[in-house]
């Protein structure tokens, strides 16, 4: 009486397909890395000094290997299934101590009120709880942490000490006279210098990095016009400030939404760039945009512009407005010209709140 057992061959059982492999190898050397930001931290929590090392090609594309958009997207919905009411306090307390998350500035308090996790990631604050400052033309567009900011030098940005990327690779070829309502400078002899639209003017720059448990809205960071978007579709690598030491021009290989325009200096731009679990990126008043698509071409980018025959100016944006959202954490670059008096108030790797100033004349 006794049962048959049928085993198929090892070959089979054991059959290891390529996608597989990409995902163990990269999620396993994504895990290495995570261990070695960590120990870099501590060093730096202890006032030692980390020398740089960059990654070389074969690690960047062993990292790219890991599935991150598609494990964005499932993470995206995911957070949007909705918990049981009894579930909620347990699973959004667990999240509020692992990232040290102030509950009391929240607009809703009581955690049974969110449906799901991205309800919860994108909280409002209460009105009271981001004093926007009148005193200095430039703020903190978001809540974060201060990487890096200063001067553009020689067409090279800073995404952390020591580190850094092209501007024109970053921001993508220069938009077209005809898209732009202000005027432009003639031609210059580098791309820096064709941003630059008024005479004795710099180019500066500011990069906000946002943990998880920092309040997810970004808002606008002084008063300016919006003429236009540029979206690049790409990777979604981590940007915490260990992979920005790591990885060069990380901004310029992940996926991020420039807004350019000007404001009473000149040109003024904002990108969100997009990361591990940030698949989405919101722009409240652009409808048309949608980020981490299943597919795209590798170095493509789109265009989208505000001014048309029924709107001369571009979308007017008054300090301190609601701007866009993120679906997580993830950063914030600004990069725009100002008068060569301009100073920024602030230490990198200092935090930093929505609303505080970034700098003035």
């Amino acid at each position: 009486d006794r049962k048959k057992l049928h085993t198929a061959p090892v070959g089979q059982v054991f059959r290891l397909r390529p996608f597989h492999v990409l995902v163990a190898t990269g999620g396993g050397y994504a895990g290495y890395r995570k261990y070695e930001d960590y120990k870099l931290e501590q060093l730096e929590k202890r006032g030692i000094e980390v020398p740089v090392r960059l990654a070389s090609e074969w690690e960047v594309a062993l990292y790219k290997s890991v599935p991150t958009r598609l494990l964005s997207r499932a993470w995206g919905r995911l957070n949007q299934v909705e918990l049981p009411t009894w579930l909620r306090k347990p699973v959004y307390s667990l999240y509020i101590w692992t990232f040290g998350v102030n509950m009391k500035e929240a607009a809703v308090e009581d955690l049974h009120h969110y449906r799901n996790l991205s309800e919860f990631f994108r909280r409002k604050l209460k009105p009271q709880a981001r004093p926007v400052c009148c005193v200095h033309s430039v703020i903190s567009p978001s809540d974060g942490k201060i990487l890096n900011f200063g001067q553009v030098k020689n067409c090279e940005v800073e995404q952390v000490k020591g580190v850094t990327y092209s501007l024109e690779s970053f921001l993508g070829p220069r938009i077209s006279t005809e898209e732009m309502h202000f005027s432009r400078a003639p031609p210059g002899n580098s791309f820096q210098q064709q941003l630059v639209t008024k005479e004795g003017n710099e180019l500066y720059h500011c990069v906000i990095y946002l943990a998880p448990g920092d309040y997810h809205c970004f808002h606008s960071p002084t008063d300016w016009t919006v003429s236009h978007r540029r979206h690049f579709p790409g990777s979604l690598m981590s940007v915490n400030p260990g992979v920005a030491r790591w990885i060069k021009e990380l901004f310029c290989h992940n996926e991020r939404v420039v807004l350019t325009g000007d404001w009473k200096h000149g040109f003024f731009s904002l990108t969100a760039v997009g990361a591990t679990n940030v698949g989405s990126i919101r722009i409240y008043f652009d409808q048309d945009l949608h980020t981490n698509s299943p597919s795209y071409s590798k170095g493509s980018y789109n265009d989208f512009s505000f001014i048309s025959n029924n709107n001369k100016e571009g979308i007017p944006m008054r300090k301190g407005e609601h701007l866009g959202e993120f679906n997580l954490g993830s950063t914030i670059v600004l990069i725009f010209e100002a008068p060569k008096d301009f100073k920024f108030n602030l230490k990198a790797g200092q935090k930093i709140r929505f609303g505080e100033a970034l700098g003035s004349l």
